[in-house]
C-alpha cells in the first residue's frame, strides 16, 4: 500500500462510527476485493492497518490482501445479525477474491439428475462440472441426504447412481437386476415415458425437502445469531444463500422437466384452482425488496398468457416514507400502479398476486379501497408453504406441489423477486460509486451524477485526464485538475 494512501485510509478508518456494519475493501482501480462484517465498524476495520497485527503472520493470504487495499467503503447497520445477512449479500453480489470460502461450496453434497440420459438419475457429487445436467443443494448434512435418497428411491421406484437399467428388445427398460424392484414396491419393467413420469414427481418431492431444510437452516442461523455464536451464522448463512440459489435455477425444471404443457392449460388450471371470475390472461405480481430497512425497493412483473411480459415489467422507489415497512411500501406502489393506469384509461389484470402473506394482502387491498378503486381478483402467496390467501372468506390454499396452477404462482413471485433485487443491488452498486465522491469537496449531486453518466464507473473516472473530466457539464479546468489529483490519491 503506498504511503499517501495508507495515510488517508487511516484517517478515514479513525473517522468511522463504533456500529456495526459491512465493509467493503477496494484496489487502486476500485475494484472490491474483500467484504466483511463487523461489530464495531471502527475498531475492526482499524485493526487492518495496524503494522503488526498477528493475522498478517498467521494468514499470508491476508497479508498479501492488505497490501492491495487502496480504499474502503462501508455501510451501516443495526445490529451484527443484519451484518451479517448483508455481508452475505454483497459478497454474492460482488465475488470478491478474497472472500473465497463464500463462493467455493464444493464441500457440500450436491444431487445431480443427468437429463441427457434417456434414464436419467440420481447421483451425488461436489462439483458442477455437467452444464447438460441439473442440480439440486449444495446439502451440508451428507448423512441425511443419502438418507433422502434412498427414501426417494423406495417411494417413486427412481434410479440413484449404482442402477444399472437394461433395455429389453420391445424398447422397454429393465430398472433393476436383483430383488430392489419387489422390496420397492414398483414394476421393474417400465417404458421411458413411465420412468420420466416417476424423476418428475421425484423432483417435486426433493424441492419440497430442499425447500423444508432451507426454512430449517434459517430457523438455526437465527437461533445462532440471538446466541452471539456469530459465525455458525455466517457459516449457516453461506449454506442457506447456496441452497436458495440453486432452488430458484432448479424450480423451473421442476415445474416441467420432461415434457412440454400448453400455456393455456396451465392458465386454465390456474382459473379452476382459484375459482377465478375471469380467465387470468394478464396477471401482475408485486415483490417488495430492501437490506435492514435500506435501498427499499420494488418490483411489478406483468405476465400475458401465462408468459413474461417485460415491456409491462414496473420499478418503483419507495416515497412515501423512509425505513423498512413491507406493508405501507405494497400500500404505496400498489395504489401507484392502479391509480396510472385508470388514469391512463387502461384496463386492470385478470389477477394480481402479492409475495407476502396476509397482512401482505390486506395492505394491497387497502390501496384499492382507499382510493376508490374496484379491486380486481387479488391474492397472496406466502412463501414457507406456499399458501395462498384470499381476500373474500375463502380459508387458506395450499395447493398440491405438482400443480401447474401453483407452479405458475412461484413462476410469476420468483420473476418478480429477481426483478425487484436486481433493482435493489443496481441502487446498491449506485450508492458505492457515489460514497467516494462523497469525500471530495465541491462536488454537488448533479455533477456527481453527471459524472457517473459519462464515464460509467469510478475505475473509468480515475483513468480520466483532466481534459476528458472537463467536457462534463459544469467541471471547469481547475475542478476538473483538482478531481484528477484527488482520484489519483
Amino acid at each position: 500500500m503506498p504511503s499517501s494512501a495508507s495515510s488517508k485510509i487511516k484517517a478515514k478508518a479513525r473517522q468511522l462510527p463504533h456500529r456495526p456494519g459491512v465493509y467493503l475493501m477496494k484496489d487502486r482501480l476500485g475494484r472490491i476485493i474483500y467484504v466483511g462484517k463487523a461489530k464495531d465498524l471502527k475498531k475492526r476495520v482499524g485493526t487492518y492497518f495496524q503494522p503488526s497485527r498477528r493475522l498478517r503472520l498467521e494468514q499470508p493470504k491476508v497479508a498479501v490482501m492488505i497490501e492491495l487495499i487502496h480504499d474502503f467503503d462501508y455501510l451501516e447497520v443495526k445490529s451484527e445479525a443484519e451484518a451479517i445477512l448483508l455481508e452475505g449479500k454483497l459478497i454474492k453480489e460482488w465475488k470478491p477474491k478474497y472472500n473465497t470460502d463464500f463462493i467455493d461450496d464444493k464441500r457440500f453434497l450436491l444431487v445431480r439428475l443427468d437429463l441427457h440420459s434417456e434414464m436419467p438419475r440420481f447421483r451425488l457429487t461436489r462439483l458442477k462440472k455437467d452444464v447438460r445436467s441439473i442440480y439440486f443443494g449444495p446439502f451440508a448434512h451428507s448423512g441425511l441426504l443419502r438418507k433422502t435418497l434412498g427414501e426417494m428411491r423406495r417411494r417413486f421406484g427412481i434410479l440413484l447412481g449404482d442402477a444399472r437399467p437394461l433395455r429389453l428388445p420391445d424398447g422397454t427398460w429393465h430398472l433393476y437386476d436383483d430383488m430392489r424392484s419387489e422390496i420397492y414396491g414398483h414394476s421393474n419393467k417400465v417404458t421411458t415415458e413411465e420412468f420420466r413420469g416417476r424423476v418428475e414427481e421425484a423432483c417435486s418431492f426433493l424441492e419440497g425437502k430442499s425447500r423444508q431444510w432451507l426454512a430449517e437452516l434459517k430457523e438455526q442461523m437465527g437461533k445462532a445469531s440471538l446466541d452471539q455464536k456469530y459465525e455458525k451464522a455466517a457459516e449457516l448463512r453461506d449454506v442457506a444463500f447456496a441452497l436458495e440459489n440453486t432452488l430458484l435455477k432448479t424450480r423451473k425444471f421442476v415445474r416441467d422437466p420432461l415434457k412440454t404443457v400448453s400455456p393455456k392449460s396451465i392458465l386454465n388450471a390456474l382459473h379452476k384452482a382459484l375459482d377465478l371470475p375471469v380467465f387470468p390472461k394478464h396477471v401482475e405480481c408485486f415483490d417488495i425488496s430492501h437490506i435492514s430497512g435500506t435501498f427499499v425497493v420494488a418490483s411489478m412483473v406483468h405476465f400475458t398468457d401465462g408468459r413474461p411480459d417485460k415491456n409491462q415489467y414496473r420499478r418503483y422507489k419507495i416515497k412515501g416514507f423512509i425505513g423498512n415497512d413491507d406493508y405501507r411500501a405494497i400500500e404505496e406502489v400498489v395504489s401507484r400502479r392502479y391509480l396510472r393506469l385508470q388514469k391512463e384509461g387502461k384496463p386492470f389484470p385478470d389477477l394480481v398476486v402479492i409475495d407476502g402473506g396476509r397482512g401482505q394482502l390486506g395492505a394491497a387491498t387497502e390501496a384499492f379501497l382507499s382510493q376508490g378503486l374496484k379491486p380486481p381478483p387479488l391474492i397472496a402467496l406466502a412463501k414457507r408453504r406456499e399458501t395462498v390467501h384470499f381476500t373474500d372468506m375463502r380459508p387458506p390454499l395450499n395447493l398440491p406441489r405438482g400443480s401447474e396452477a401453483l407452479h405458475l404462482l412461484q413462476r410469476l413471485r420468483d420473476e418478480a423477486h429477481r426483478f425487484a433485487n436486481d433493482f435493489n443491488a443496481e441502487a446498491r452498486r449506485q450508492r458505492l460509486k457515489e460514497t467516494l465522491l462523497d469525500d471530495f469537496e465541491g462536488l454537488g449531486p448533479v455533477r456527481r451524477q453527471a459524472l457517473l453518466k459519462r464515464f460509467k464507473s469510478m475505475s473509468n473516472m480515475k483513468k480520466a485526464t483532466p481534459e476528458q473530466l472537463r467536457q462534463v457539464e459544469g467541471i471547469g479546468p481547475k475542478l476538473a485538475a483538482r478531481l484528477h489529483a484527488f482520484l489519483g490519491q
